[in-house]
Formats: structure tokens, sequence, C-alpha cells
């Protein structure tokens, strides 16, 4: 008996462990680490690895599928600008302004537009008269032909009230010249001076106006038969537009 007491006494004395908690404290902690862990790795979204991904989850849950992808594009949302919007409605009135000039230019000198003597066209620079020389002048001279007058004094109606300025361009094909002129410059640069004359003359205002020579240097098809030369020798009278952006074309009758 003395024994048996020996023995249950010491069994009552063992001390009781007070740190069972932490077992499951550590337990938590672990799963609140994988939970960030988780949620780090899909912070930045792979789509493959998050497809695949998603369909572990879907599988495992019931077998719902993939889910759907975030997306992760960057909408572009327009940012008012009231400068651009000026300047696009700026260029809308230049645009409209120009393309009615062009075809009150076309309507002016239909008989020669049908006959392949007259060209006009729109680009960005602005909108452009390209009159044969044989129309205006003589071959090698630099003074207007009677009809030629006529035909300059109508377009220079079309010019005198509108705002825009002009340059209007001499061309010559690369034949020497065997006139009084010394050579295609000369003789380039006083046929735009010629036709310049005129339109201040018919009321355009001179401040407006440019002449320039470019002898057979900007030709519009080679010099290597007589028509092609013949459609080298011309004046170019362009309308310059106020905002060179507007580019646009219009359609010839």
């Amino acid at each position: 008996m003395a024994t048996y007491r020996r023995a249950r006494r010491k069994f009552d004395d063992e001390p009781e462990n007070h740190e069972r908690w932490l077992i499951s404290y550590a337990d938590f902690i672990t799963l609140l680490f994988a939970f960030f862990v988780v949620m780090y790795s899909i912070s930045s979204v792979n789509v493959g690895k998050y497809r695949v991904f998603s369909d572990a989850l879907g599988d495992a849950f019931g077998g719902q599928g993939a889910a759907r992808p975030p997306n992760t594009e960057v909408q572009n949302i327009p940012i008012p600008n009231p400068a651009l919007k000026r300047r696009n409605e700026a260029m809308k009135r230049e645009k409209a302004q120009l393309t009615k000039l062009a075809q009150d230019l076309l309507s002016t000198m239909a008989p020669l537009v049908k006959e392949g003597k007259v060209r006009v066209t729109q680009d960005s620079r602005g909108v452009s008269v390209e009159i044969n020389a044989s129309v205006l002048f003589d071959p090698a001279d630099a003074r207007l032909t009677g009809e030629s007058r006529e035909a300059l004094q109508a377009v220079a109606g079309l010019l005198k009230d509108d705002p825009h300025a002009v340059q209007v361009e001499g061309h010559t094909d690369n034949q020497p010249v065997r006139t009084a002129f010394a050579s295609n410059w000369e003789l380039s640069a006083v046929r735009a001076a010629t036709v310049v004359r005129l339109f201040i003359d018919a009321g355009v205002a001179p401040q407006r106006l440019t002449a320039v020579g470019h002898a057979a240097n900007n030709p519009v098809a080679p010099n290597d038969t007589p028509e092609n030369r013949a459609r080298n020798r011309r004046v170019a009278i362009t309308i310059l537009s106020k905002i060179p952006d507007v580019v646009t074309e219009i359609p010839t009758r």
C-alpha cells in the first residue's frame, strides 16, 4: 500500500502544460501566410497561369469552369481639349471654304478643263489651278494673249475678295531659249510676274501675291517628246491654305 501511494503522489504532482495553444496559433499563422502568398501571386495577373489556377479551383469546387480573367487593359478615355477642338473647327471651316473655291474655279474654267488645258486640284498646300502655257503665251514669249486675259480675269474675280495668299509659279521645258530671255529661269519668272501683274490690275491685293520661276526643274512629265514638253510648259496658280494640315481631294468634272 505504501508503494502505491508514492506512485500516485508522483503522478499528481506533475505540472500542467500551459503552452498547448501555441500549436493552434502556429497552424493559424501558417494558414494566414499561405493565404497572403496566394493573394500576392495572383495580384500580378498572368493570363495563362490565371486560367490554369481558376480551372483548378473550378474543378475542386464543383467543376464550374474557369473564372473570367479581370480586364487589365487601360481604357482610353478622351480628355476634352478646348484648343484642339477650336483647331478642328477652324480646319473644317478652312476645308469647306477651299472646297467651295475649287468648285467655283472648276466651273469658271470648265471649257479649258474639258480640253485638258487646265487642271484644278486640292491638297495640303491649298487649291491649285494649273494652266498650260499655250493657253496664256506664245512660244518662248511672256506676253499674255487676248484670250488668256479673259480667262485670268475670271480667276482674279474669284480671288479678289478671298483672304488667302496666292502663289503664281512659272514652269518651262528643258529646251534652250532662243529669244530675248537669257534662260528658262528668266522666262518662267517673267511669265509668273506677268500673271501677278494682271491679278493686281484686276483688284487682287498685291501683298497676297507671290511670283516664282522654276524653269525646267519641276516637270510633270519626262522632257522626251514634244507632247510631254508641252505639258511641262505651264503656270500654276496656288491659293495657299491658312492651315496646312488640311488634306483633301476634289473630284474633277
